[in-house]
């Protein structure tokens, strides 16, 4: 076994930590060898826009390499480190719908049926149905985009707020639907609160106890957890800080949440090497059976250039080598998360920033992809990178736009 462990300090930033990982005679993957000259170009780049700090895991075969870049701590001055636990925010929803596909394949959930065949209050329309909820179709408009229209002043007010489905879900429908149920793809946070609702209403089980017997027990997750509505993220973790609107002002530490404005949506604790495995799992049938595992991967671009798909509850992206990767994006205040494996669950990679409401970091990070899977180094080679000032949007509040 070669193991190599390597500490890089480049002016004007903080130390920069490289373990690799290769059994000897490992076998070679098809695809390119990972760039890591390319990783942390990307987080020196997303710490140069504004992330206290970064990391990015990638599982290749029997190698493993842990790259991390910043701090993890900026008050105590801890460096970061790619095992850490973090909030994956909407990588949640691909955790749900893992639970969700179990239940049609035990055939108590009709994908193609009216939600409100199984929630206690019904939508204010009866054409949504399991399968608009699971691709974001169904219409329903997100409430975080009130929620968090101002972005610190609204996490406060809900930081330690412990909500029920139904108070969130009523936030939603007291708005005017975006689109007919079915006809256009809408990102909201709301679809996958609702079906935690119908989750928990179906079986009589919450869904903290889906998520442990379903998914984490079985695979041996034991840095992945749902604590809802507690607050803590225990074990060894890197703290999240999130940006002001007004970007004059300090960061704010976004820790410590109840995270219960999302729930089923975004509350799930991990971290890389468990999301590694995760989706692994996912891709390869070990969690979804078969015919369930080919409606969550069969995907409908979501963008004008056709490189980013979502299927039911997963995300594809097609890279500039020519794979595609399966996974899910995640935002919750203080994080920004990829966590993405190929399709035969032989090459995954996760990648985390501790900052959010910051699009440049959010959109530099993505370049560890192209690292990851392509062997290039995207910082050098992408002429794609956010101007300052230019507008964005993130998964909170999704039709608000931020500067």
């Amino acid at each position: 076994m070669r193991i190599e462990n390597v500490s890089i300090a480049l002016a004007g930033t903080a130390m920069m930590t490289v373990l690799a990982v290769t059994p000897a005679g490992a076998a070679t993957t098809p695809l390119p060898s990972p760039s890591i000259a390319g990783v942390l170009a990307v987080q020196k780049q997303a710490m140069a826009n504004g992330a206290p700090g970064a990391l990015t895991r990638i599982d290749s075969g029997a190698s493993s390499y842990r790259i991390a870049s910043g701090k993890a701590d900026t008050a105590a001055g801890t460096a970061m480190d790619a095992d850490r636990r973090f909030r994956v925010g909407s990588v949640s929803k691909s955790f749900t719908t893992v639970v969700l596909m179990q239940l049609v394949a035990e055939g108590r959930v009709d994908l193609d049926a009216p939600a409100n065949d199984y929630l206690p209050k019904p939508l204010p329309d009866d054409r949504i149905t399991v399968r608009h909820l699971l691709s974001h179709r169904s219409g329903l408009w997100d409430y975080t985009n009130d929620m968090f229209f101002h972005t610190v002043p609204g996490f406060e007010a809900v930081r330690n707020k412990v909500f029920s489905y139904q108070e969130l879900i009523d936030l939603s429908t007291a708005h005017q639907p975006t689109s007919v149920p079915g006809t256009a793809y809408g990102y909201s946070n709301t679809n996958f609160v609702v079906l935690g609702q119908l989750i928990e209403h179906l079986t009589g089980v919450p869904m903290a106890t889906h998520y442990e017997e379903r998914i984490f027990q079985p695979l041996g997750l034991r840095n992945t957890s749902y604590v809802h509505p507690r607050t803590e993220i225990s074990g060894s973790f890197s703290r999240g800080y999130v940006r002001e609107d007004d970007t004059t002002l300090p960061l704010v530490d976004s820790t410590e949440q109840t995270v219960s404005w999302a729930q089923s949506a975004g509350a799930v604790i991990s971290n890389s090497a468990d999301l590694h495995r995760f989706f692994a799992a996912v891709v390869s049938g070990k969690l979804v059976p078969q015919p369930q595992l080919q409606e969550m991967m069969s995907m409908v671009p979501v963008n004008a250039d056709g490189t980013q798909f979502y299927g039911l509850g997963l995300r594809a992206r097609a890279l500039s080598c020519g794979v595609k990767v399966y996974g899910h994006t995640g935002t919750v205040q203080g994080y920004y998360t990829y966590a993405f494996t190929t399709a035969d669950g032989k090459r995954s990679m996760t990648s985390m920033a501790n900052t959010s409401n910051n699009g440049s970091v959010n959109t530099v990070l993505a370049g560890t992809l192209e690292a990851a899977f392509c062997g290039v180094n995207p910082v050098k080679s992408s002429k794609a990178a956010r101007s300052a000032g230019e507008a964005f949007t993130e998964d909170i509040a999704p039709d608000i736009e931020r500067h």
